[in-house]
Order: C-alpha cells, then sequence, then structure tokens
C-alpha cells in the first residue's frame, strides 16, 4: 500500500510547508490518505471523519482506502429528514453534522469504496448539492405543512435522495470477495464504538457527559466535557501516539487563512492593529493569546465560536518562536492552497476555536480515561 510519508517536509503531500514563511519544524506526522474536496456540499463533517476512519483503517494495520463520504450521507440525509418530520418541522434539518454521524452511519449501515458509491447522480463530475438541498428542505416543509401524514411521504423522500445520490449498494467485489456494506466494515476490524467525543465547556459539569449544544448535533449524540487544558491533552497524546484526532471548529476568525496555511490567534486585537501589523500576521510568527476556560466560555455563550467546519488532525510542528502547531487536514482539495490543502493551526487557536474532537478511547492518557469513567 502507498501512504503519505512520514517526514512532513519532505517531497510529497505536505512538502510545500518546507518554504512556508513561519518556518515550520516537525515533531510528528501521521501516515494518512490523500486530501479530497467536499466542493459544493456542506458535508465537511462527513469528508474529515472519513478521512479519520481512513487513517484509523491504515494505523490498525489495514489497507489505504478510499471511503465513499456520499454513502454515510445518504443515510444521515434519510434519518434527518425522519426526525425533522417527527419533530413537526422544528428539528434542524440541513446538510451540517458532527463526526459521531459518521460513526453513528457505520454503526447501523457499513461502509463501502468510493468507487461502489461515488454519490453524483446528478450530471456532475464534482460534488455539488446545491439543488439537492433546495429540493429536500422544500420537501419537507411541504410534508410538515400537510399536518396529516401519508404513507407515501417518506419513500419520496427516499426517492429523492437516491436521486441524486444514487441506490443504495447492497454488495460488492473488492479483492475478489463479496462483502455487504455491514460485512466489509466487519472485515476491517472497524469498531464505531470504540471511538468517543468530547468538549470543554463550564455550563455543563466536568468529566460528565451532555448533549452539546450545536445545530448540526441534530441527533443529541452525548459528548465527554473536560477542562480545556486536559482536552488539549489528549489531543497532544493522541497525535504522540500515532493517533488522529477528527476536530469540530471556528474558522470564521481573521486569524484562519487557509490560502496562507494557518490559523493563529494574535494576541494584539485585529482592531487595534494597522495595516503594517496585520499583513505582517501571515508573513512570521506574532505574539499569541494566552487562552483561559473563561474566554473559551465567552466566545461559546456570545456565539463567537461557533461549529463552521470539521477538520482532520495529523500530525504536530512548531513554528521560529517555538510555539507548537497542529498539522490540519482540510477537505476543500489539495489544488486549494499551496500547501497540499493542509494548514497549521496555532495551539492558542486550537484552544480557543475548538468546539469537540471524537479520538480512539485508547488514545485517551490513562488518568484522564479514568476521570470519564471510560473502559
Amino acid at each position: 500500500m502507498t501512504v503519505v510519508g512520514l517526514t512532513l517536509f519532505s517531497t510529497g503531500l505536505s512538502g510545500q510547508f518546507a518554504d512556508h514563511p513561519y518556518h515550520f519544524t516537525q515533531i510528528k506526522k501521521i501516515p494518512t490518505t490523500p486530501v479530497k474536496a467536499q466542493n459544493r456540499t456542506g458535508t465537511c463533517w462527513c469528508f474529515a471523519t472519513t478521512s479519520f476512519v481512513e487513517t484509523e483503517i491504515l494505523r490498525m494495520g489495514g489497507p489505504e482506502l478510499d471511503l465513499s463520504e456520499m454513502f454515510t450521507v445518504e443515510h444521515a440525509y434519510r434519518h434527518k429528514g425522519r426526525l425533522y418530520v417527527r419533530y413537526h418541522g422544528l428539528a434542524n434539518f440541513g446538510p451540517g453534522g458532527q463526526a459521531h454521524d459518521v460513526m453513528n452511519m457505520i454503526r447501523d449501515y457499513g461502509m463501502v469504496p468510493e468507487r461502489v458509491y461515488p454519490g453524483k447522480n446528478y450530471g456532475d463530475t464534482l460534488h455539488n448539492h446545491s439543488e439537492l438541498n433546495r429540493v429536500l428542505e422544500d420537501y419537507l416543509k411541504g410534508v410538515v405543512k400537510g399536518r396529516r401524514l401519508t404513507t407515501a411521504w417518506d419513500r419520496g423522500f427516499t426517492a429523492v435522495v437516491h436521486a441524486y445520490l444514487g441506490d443504495e449498494p447492497t454488495s460488492f467485489e473488492y479483492d475478489g470477495q463479496t462483502y455487504t456494506p455491514a460485512s466489509f466494515r466487519d472485515h476491517l476490524k472497524f469498531n464505531p464504538d470504540d471511538y468517543v467525543e468530547l468538549t470543554s465547556y463550564t455550563h455543563h459539569p466536568f468529566y460528565r457527559r451532555f448533549v452539546l449544544e450545536v445545530p448540526d448535533n441534530w441527533s443529541h449524540d452525548l459528548y465527554y466535557n473536560l477542562p480545556i487544558d486536559e482536552l488539549m491533552q489528549v489531543i497532544d497524546h493522541a497525535l504522540a501516539n500515532g493517533y488522529s484526532v477528527a476536530w469540530d471548529g471556528d474558522v470564521s476568525e481573521r486569524g484562519f487563512s487557509h490560502s496562507k496555511g494557518v490559523a493563529v490567534l494574535p494576541a494584539k486585537p485585529w482592531e487595534q492593529m494597522s495595516r503594517e501589523e496585520a499583513d505582517s500576521v501571515f508573513k512570521h510568527p506574532v505574539k499569541e493569546l494566552q487562552v483561559t476556560q473563561a474566554m473559551r466560555q465567552k466566545a461559546f455563550d456570545d456565539y463567537a465560536t461557533t461549529d463552521d467546519h470539521l477538520m482532520h488532525l495529523v500530525g504536530t510542528a512548531r513554528d521560529a518562536n517555538g510555539t507548537k502547531y497542529y498539522l490540519t487536514k482540510n477537505s476543500w482539495g489539495a489544488a486549494s492552497n499551496d500547501y497540499g490543502g493542509y494548514l497549521m493551526m496555532s495551539e492558542p487557536y486550537v484552544r480557543l476555536e475548538t468546539i469537540a474532537i471524537l479520538v480512539h478511547k485508547d488514545a485517551l492518557p490513562k488518568e484522564i480515561r479514568k476521570k470519564l469513567g471510560i473502559r
């Protein structure tokens, strides 16, 4: 099998960071699969977490796979649609989601390679859900508006999803063997129940689980709550020990620049910077904010930090000032910037802007796992 090399600044997918003005030095790089593009969809949650799953399969000694995101999306749309109708149109319906949605769909339905279910049954070579999203939303609103459900609405909704994404495969060939989506999951020895989601907010008790109040948590799944210092310990411990991290957070901040390959949190407020100071932020490392638990909570309570985007953390590095960064695999395509579709998020940025993470339970430090009661 062929995987991305372990050397961050060698030739290959992320070798372009050798010329970055921040002069990064590698700490850790986890083998992963090539960057993909979500294109005109709101399914970053699926692309990021599918990348995480592919990377987990590699970590466990399995093959390099290109798994179908749309197989998961197809099932998630159907679940969301039914929930929307059950809640009389008062539940969230849209293209967004969370990392656990991928795990839930894999648990219930399995997984398939990309070639088995590309999910582009609408005459386009790229993913484009603009029309699909409008049609599904209007369909469901029409169903709810009727106030009396027929026996046809669910069949009709499923038919619309399949018209755009394709009929669900029941079996397929892989390496000369016939699999169902569920048997393929089991063949790869991937267990969704081995994974946990964690967050860090003070409006719920630490070391307990709660329903994270973000709109895209449409299934009302539970997250373990940790102090931010311990959440960062989980991220660092996971990456240092060969486990990657699915990351959910805010990318709307001015210091986030995918095109420039970095996300930073300058200590000096942007509105107080001169034009020259603002321009220099992406030309060389600057002093960054010291993030506290209280700052995180205020940003969450004020809607300043929202669950904009999911990405995939696959390594660590340091800049010329010694600040730690997280090598982040985005889902905007390898040609989306000069860094192969990757960027570096600084530790202060991650401390403030992380909504939640998903990791293998074995990636948790033992003392934290004990506090959470995870076996």
